[in-house]
């Protein structure tokens, strides 16, 4: 099991920093734009039919607005990027120092934040919060702020939905069902025994919500997508 684990966690680095290099022979012609997204997920699509994953997306009609929102995921693994739609993710920043991924992230519009440097990273979702509706572009954040490897949830960060909030736009939170079943960190990376279960929740509305009202929001967010995930997984 620990030879099949390191084997196809190479494989997996190997795709994802080959194939980075097509994204960018694509993309550099458009510069860094959130268009370029497309390219990316494409170029991981194959990979779910490689491991022999399959993701269910339930709720489909959630995701059916014309409003600009941000979509909240939970973080379990570095797989979590084959399970992404066309949103704008914010990542931290040591991503884009990982070579021509980096870059294909980078030219796809990623936006980068430094966990180290809160005050840099408060006035980065500042500028993410001003720039939702004059951009028209939805932002996918995840609020645990790092990858959980247990079968629950961890607190969630208040600066999302600190910014949620202050421009006044939907959350859509997303519960990706637990990968435990074919994969875990101590060396297990099988063929999955049951699909991968992708539930889309009601949209979470924040107009006429204030400061004061981001707690209750953050708890209520993180209660509802702890339940869902304890029931798909």
């Amino acid at each position: 099991p620990a030879f099949r684990y390191f084997c196809k966690m190479t494989f997996y680095k190997f795709w994802l920093f080959t194939l980075s290099i097509l994204v960018i022979l694509i993309s550099i012609p458009h510069g860094r734009n959130v268009e370029n997204m497309k390219f990316l997920l494409m170029s991981v699509l194959p990979l779910k039919y490689i491991f022999g994953i399959k993701v269910v997306v339930k709720g489909k009609e959630n995701l059916r607005t014309l409003k600009t929102f941000v979509l909240m995921l939970n973080h379990q693994t570095s797989l979590d990027i084959m399970s992404m739609c066309r949103c704008v993710p914010i990542a931290k920043k040591e991503i884009l120092y990982m070579g021509t991924f980096g870059i294909a992230c980078w030219l796809s519009g990623l936006i980068f934040i430094d966990r180290k440097k809160k005050e840099e990273s408060i006035i980065t979702l500042t500028e993410v919060a001003h720039c939702l509706h004059k951009e028209n572009v939805c932002i996918l954040i995840f609020p645990e702020g790092t990858r959980n490897h247990g079968d629950s949830m961890l607190p969630f960060k208040r600066g999302a939905f600190q910014q949620a909030v202050k421009a006044q736009v939907l959350i859509i939170p997303v519960v990706i069902s637990s990968y435990r079943n074919f994969y875990n960190q101590k060396k297990r990376f099988t063929p999955a025994e049951d699909d991968l279960v992708q539930q889309i929740l009601p949209r979470v509305e924040t107009v006429g919500l204030g400061p004061d009202n981001v707690p209750k929001l953050t708890e209520q967010v993180h209660e509802s997508m702890l339940t869902t995930c304890q029931a798909i997984s």
